[in-house]
């Protein structure tokens, strides 16, 4: 698996500094909040208005990349990164960062939308493998983002947003040397594709239980750095141990958890824990220690919860993998779209406890959606042949 051609490394490294971008701003909220007399629900709309222009870009990133090819598509997405993250280093208004991260959110769904896909049909092993490299890249970029975000943002909460904009300049430059022309698939798709696809009531049921668990998974990451009222780089330390436990478990632990237990009882499962998980974080939000430990523990459900769902959509329906991703990704980037917001006003006009109450009640839903849907996704535990590589290269998959 770790043999790989150089095209590859370049797709993977790239994906690191895009998800670097999920978590790098979790460290500034608060800086930037001090230093722009912000509130905390105005400074999440950074993950707000970042998630929902994503979210709705996924509808047209598979009409955008079966038309102009993946390489185009990637490097199309690297460029809109690039200057969203440095336009919104250079902002003076919280509502000015908040647009350029809008921006960023498009250039982020046209990369990531077609990064598994070209790491697919490039790498050498089976499908499997190739998404376990893909999840690697992912654990490693959302890791590594708090840590650069805290270290950065001590000089400057301007620091995290250049830093991505150069490290992506490199991703690009290396990603146009040694990435070959990929071909445009054989069929374009439409805006309608993704609408059609959720006719598919397993997929249905694993983009509704994405849209809930999303939910408790950002208001965990946007709205925690509030409570915990700590500095940059301790916020930065803290979401770097939750991200090295997200990454340990994507890619080592949940294999072997699907592999003996089955893909849907152990999502079940594991929505349960990061449920009940929120609710100590509900209880004990003015407990400074309690509230960081949950964060980083967190890192370990949530890592098993986005390889086994990625894997499970891929085989949820019959269907291209590029339209299967886009519907789920446009649910899935919904409640990642409101948590934040939804949890910064309901923090400060009513209780700074009932964000992490009303995100594990949305993760508990989603474990029952989950369950009541479960009959419908009964083979995505059926082993698959090698030849599925072959069929691999439609453009479009996500986290």
């Amino acid at each position: 698996m770790w043999r790989q051609p150089k095209a590859v490394w370049a797709v993977a490294f790239a994906s690191v500094v895009a998800f670097m971008g999920i978590g790098l701003v979790d460290p500034i909220l608060k800086p930037i909040a001090d230093n722009l007399d912000a509130t905390p629900s105005q400074v999440s709309l950074l993950f707000t208005s970042y998630m929902a222009v994503m979210g709705v870009a996924m509808l047209i990133t598979g009409v955008v990349s079966s038309r102009i090819g993946p390489k185009r598509t990637l490097l199309l997405g690297l460029v809109i990164i690039i200057a969203g993250a440095g336009l919104a280093g250079m902002s003076d208004t919280v509502m000015g960062i908040v647009g350029w991260r809008a921006l960023w959110g498009l250039g982020n769904a046209l990369f990531i939308a077609t990064a598994l896909a070209t790491i697919v049909s490039s790498a050498r092993g089976s499908v499997a493998q190739a998404i376990i490299l893909y999840e690697a890249a992912l654990g490693l970029g959302i890791a590594v983002g708090p840590l650069v975000g805290g270290v950065l943002g001590e000089i400057s909460w301007r620091g995290p947003f250049f830093g991505v904009s150069a490290l992506m300049a490199v991703a690009l430059v290396v990603t146009t040397v040694l990435l070959p022309d990929t071909p445009c698939p054989q069929r374009s798709t439409t805006l309608a594709d993704p609408f059609l696809a959720l006719r598919h009531r397993g997929l249905l049921g694993v983009a509704i239980t994405a849209l809930l668990y999303n939910f408790g998974f950002f208001t965990l990451l946007a709205f925690t750095p509030f409570p915990l009222d700590m500095g940059a780089h301790e916020i930065g330390l803290i979401f770097f141990g939750w991200g090295l436990c997200l990454a340990f478990t994507s890619v080592l632990v949940a294999p072997r958890l699907q592999h003996r237990f089955g893909t849907v009882r152990v999502l079940v499962i594991n929505l349960l824990c990061f449920s009940a998980l929120l609710v100590v974080m509900g209880v004990a939000t003015e407990n400074k220690g309690i509230l960081a430990a949950c964060v980083v523990i967190a890192g370990l459900f949530i890592g098993i919860n986005n390889t086994l769902i990625t894997e499970t959509v891929m085989k949820a329906a019959p269907l291209e993998r590029g339209v299967a991703s886009a519907a789920y990704s446009f649910m899935r980037f919904g409640g990642a779209a409101v948590a934040p917001w939804l949890a910064g006003v309901l923090g400060e006009r009513v209780s700074v406890h009932l964000p992490f109450w009303v995100g594990a009640g949305a993760v508990l839903a989603g474990a029952l959606v989950l369950m009541a849907t479960g009959r419908h996704l009964s083979g995505i535990d059926t082993e698959h042949d090698e030849v599925e590589q072959a069929t691999a290269v439609t453009v479009g998959s996500d986290s």
